[in-house]
């Protein structure tokens, strides 16, 4: 009798102490502390000069790219726009922002296929200070999110499992009361 009553107590403190959870549920890295986007130099593709600010309020998803967009760049433009209709009904909370970081002009068909990203040029160096990348990548190897506050505050492999980053980003929005 005093061993069923004791088991409980002993599987809990066997669990949490000699094999404790990995307490990690999320795909994406968390970027810890958050960063706030400053007031980055940012213009739109005919070169008038663009607020980040605009998009407080709001999730953002950030793809940061090359304006000639090689297979890799589109792909990353495909899977944000996906990501963005897989959350569904929470998909108008989400905006998509791809930094363009050279003089490079998108195409217009590339324009066309993925209308409603907002598309801005920024300075590469600018972006590097802010954004924290792994040794040995680089800033195009992530999708970077922003919160509604302004914080950059998670990134993903830009060759992740959509469907785990889908994941994620339905339980931020799940989360958040803000955007």
């Amino acid at each position: 009798m005093l061993l069923v009553c004791a088991s409980p107590v002993i599987l809990s403190y066997l669990f949490y102490y000699v094999l404790p959870p990995s307490g990690r549920t999320n795909f994406g890295t968390l970027i810890l502390p958050q960063r706030p986007v400053p007031e980055l130099r940012l213009a739109d593709t005919t070169g008038k000069p663009y607020r980040f600010a605009s998009h407080l309020g709001q999730w953002v998803v950030l793809q940061v790219d090359a304006g000639a967009c090689e297979k890799a760049c589109a792909d990353k433009l495909y899977a944000l726009r996906q990501q963005r209709t897989m959350t569904g009904k929470e998909r108008e909370r989400i905006d998509r922002v791809w930094l363009v970081t050279d003089a490079a002009t998108p195409s217009a068909e590339l324009m066309r296929d993925y209308e409603g990203t907002f598309v801005m040029r920024a300075d590469p160096a600018e972006l590097a200070a802010l954004m924290p990348v792994e040794p040995g990548r680089r800033l195009e190897d992530y999708l970077w999110v922003v919160d509604p506050l302004g914080n950059l505050m998670m990134r993903f492999p830009a060759d992740g499992e959509p469907a785990k980053i889908r994941k994620d980003l339905s339980r931020l929005l799940k989360a958040s009361r803000v955007g």
